[in-house]
């Protein structure tokens, strides 16, 4: 069964930086996809930032310039590198991992971002 665990949230005063890491186990098969989502409590989830298994990678507007998205396939993880934070950034942080037609889901970071 494939799980996946984030870490790597925290608190952050604004213009700092967090490495949020999300690794993968139970499987030993190379995801298509992986990525992240966040959520802000009251909203809906929103996509972050995504990796394809060739290194391709995307960003949501809100991310680009400040996020960077890499994995490292040896060891199922992800990584989101998020710098210059700002307040809006503070959000509950998903990871997710898609292979066919599954996507499998973390529980979740918490990232806080101080003013």
């Amino acid at each position: 069964q494939v799980q996946l665990v984030e870490s790597g949230g925290g608190v952050v005063q604004a213009g700092g930086s967090l490495r949020l890491s999300c690794a993968a186990s139970g499987s030993t098969s190379t995801f298509a996809i992986m990525g992240w989502y966040r959520q802000i409590p009251g909203k809906q989830r929103e996509w972050a930032a995504s990796i394809t298994s060739a290194g391709g990678t995307t960003y949501a507007d809100s991310g680009k310039g400040r996020f960077t998205i890499s994995r490292d396939d040896d060891k199922n993880t992800v990584f989101l590198q998020m710098n210059s934070l700002k307040p809006e950034d503070s959000a509950a942080y998903y990871c997710f991992a898609r292979r066919g037609w599954t996507d499998y889901w973390g529980r979740g970071t918490q990232v806080t971002v101080s003013s």
